[in-house]
């Protein structure tokens, strides 16, 4: 499953750096699945869209930090654990109940993201 930020989060950005899939957005940024990527081209999303990556989505939140689901891979395949849980100084940082996803799942999203 994805990882998502509750709103009890202070804004600090201590999770944005340590995300090795660049999911990680401060509140009321538009973002695009190619930010921070190599990918090029159209990417299947979870719903089952294709999308350009370029193209620019609006932001998940206008108030705290967000992950973008279609990008977040619960750091499987880099780390043992979430990284952005791992430094979240509130715990905030929690399993998102709406996007439970298969390990193959992720691990098949890594590999897309990471060309």
């Amino acid at each position: 499953m994805a990882i998502i930020i509750t709103e009890e989060c202070i804004n600090c950005g201590a999770c944005e750096p340590e995300c090795p899939n660049n999911a990680i957005y401060e509140a009321g940024v538009e973002w695009a699945i190619a930010d921070g990527t190599d990918v090029t081209g159209e990417f299947l999303l979870a719903d089952g869209r294709t999308v350009d990556v370029s193209e620019k989505f609006a932001p998940v939140s206008q108030e705290v930090y967000f992950i973008v689901p279609d990008k977040c891979t619960e750091c499987t395949g880099f780390h043992e654990e979430p990284q952005c849980a791992a430094v979240c100084p509130v715990d905030c940082c929690v399993p998102d109940p709406d996007h439970i996803e298969s390990v193959e799942v992720l691990l098949d999203r890594k590999e897309r993201l990471h060309l």
